[in-house]
C-alpha cells in the first residue's frame, strides 16, 4: 500500500532542512526571525495548531511569542496588537488565529497585519501578487501541495488538474499557484464548488484531483479517472467506537478509491505537515525580505 502514499512527513522535513540553513545564514547576518501568533478565546482546535506552531518554531530556531487575548477582547484591542507587532522591527511574521470570535470582522484584522509580514498570505496585497505571477509569500497549504507534487515527482505540466472548493485558503489560491508560468505549475485547472452543476463529470477528467471541500468521503470512486493522483485536503472528525471516540477522514473514501488510483494522499499524515513546514518557510522568508538579504533556495 504504501507505494501509493503521498506521505507529507518527508516532504516536510525536507522542507525543514532547507529552512534551517537559510534560518543559520539570516543569523550570520544577525538577523533572528521571529513569529508571533495571536490566539483570541480558548477554542482547542485552534489552541492544539497554536501549540504544532510554537514546536516548530522551537525545533527550527525561529523565536516565536504566543499572544492569548480574552474571547471577549474588543476588534480594537486587537487591531492595537497588531499594530504594535508591525511596528516591531525584530518581529518579522504575525499569524492572527481563526476563526476569531463573531463580533471581530476577520476581513478588517486580515487587513491590517502588514503584508510584509502575513505569513498566511491572506491579505489583499499578498492575493494581488500571487494572481499576477509575483508572488512575495505563498499560501501555506497550497504552496505545500506544490511541494508534495516536485518532491514526489509528480508532474503539472500540461495536465489537468481539478480543485474541488473555493475558499480563499485553499481552493482560490491553490488554482493560481498551477496556473504560475513555472515548471511546479503550468496545469490547466478547473475548479469545482457546491454550486457546480455535474461535479462529478468535471472531477471525471481530472490527472490531478484536489480536494478541500469539507465533506467526509465526498469524492467516490465512479468519480475518479483510473490512474489518477489525489490530493486530500479534508480533515473531517467522524464519531468511532475507540479510545478517542471519533476519527480523521478526508473528503476522499479512501479506501473506496485506493486501487483506482496510481497516488493519493492519506488522511490524517499528509497535507497536514505542509501547512506548519510552509508557514516556517514564510517566516524565514519574511525576515530576509524585510532584512533585504538574498536567501539561497537551497
Amino acid at each position: 500500500m504504501d507505494a501509493k502514499l503521498l506521505k507529507g512527513k518527508p516532504v516536510a522535513e525536507a522542507v525543514y532542512t532547507r529552512v534551517s540553513k537559510q534560518i543559520g545564514f539570516l543569523k550570520e547576518q544577525g538577523v533572528f526571525p521571529k513569529l508571533s501568533v495571536i490566539l483570541v478565546g480558548e477554542d482547542p482546535a485552534s489552541q492544539v495548531y497554536v501549540r504544532r506552531k510554537g514546536k516548530a518554531c522551537e525545533k527550527l530556531g525561529i523565536l516565536s511569542e504566543t499572544i492569548v487575548l480574552p474571547a471577549d477582547s474588543s476588534e480594537q484591542a486587537l487591531v492595537t496588537k497588531i499594530e504594535a507587532l508591525n511596528s516591531d522591527p525584530k518581529n518579522h511574521g504575525i499569524l492572527v488565529q481563526l476563526p476569531l470570535p463573531g463580533h471581530i470582522d476577520e476581513d478588517k484584522i486580515i487587513r491590517t497585519v502588514s503584508p510584509q509580514k502575513d505569513v498566511d498570505c491572506f491579505h489583499p496585497q499578498n492575493v494581488g501578487l500571487l494572481v499576477s505571477g509575483n508572488p512575495y509569500m505563498l499560501p501555506c497549504t497550497p504552496a505545500g501541495i506544490v511541494e508534495m507534487l516536485r518532491f514526489y515527482k509528480i508532474e503539472t505540466e500540461s495536465k489537468h488538474v481539478v480543485v474541488v472548493g473555493r475558499s480563499n485558503i485553499v481552493g482560490k489560491p491553490m488554482l493560481n499557484l498551477l496556473l504560475q508560468k513555472n515548471k511546479s505549475a503550468n496545469a490547466t485547472v478547473t475548479i469545482v464548488h457546491s454550486r457546480t452543476k455535474e461535479i462529478s463529470a468535471h472531477i471525471r477528467r481530472a490527472d490531478i484531483v484536489i480536494a478541500a471541500i469539507g465533506q467526509p468521503n465526498f469524492i467516490k470512486k465512479e468519480q475518479l479517472k483510473k490512474g489518477s493522483v489525489v490530493i486530500d485536503v479534508g480533515i473531517n472528525r467522524m464519531d468511532a467506537d475507540n479510545e478517542k471516540g471519533y476519527t480523521l477522514v478526508g473528503d476522499v473514501d479512501f479506501d473506496q478509491v485506493y486501487e483506482t488510483v496510481s497516488y493519493i494522499t492519506p488522511v490524517p499524515g499528509g497535507v497536514g505537515p505542509m501547512t506548519i513546514a510552509m508557514l516556517m518557510q514564510n517566516t524565514v522568508t519574511a525576515a530576509a525580505v524585510q532584512n533585504k538579504i538574498l536567501l539561497l533556495e537551497e
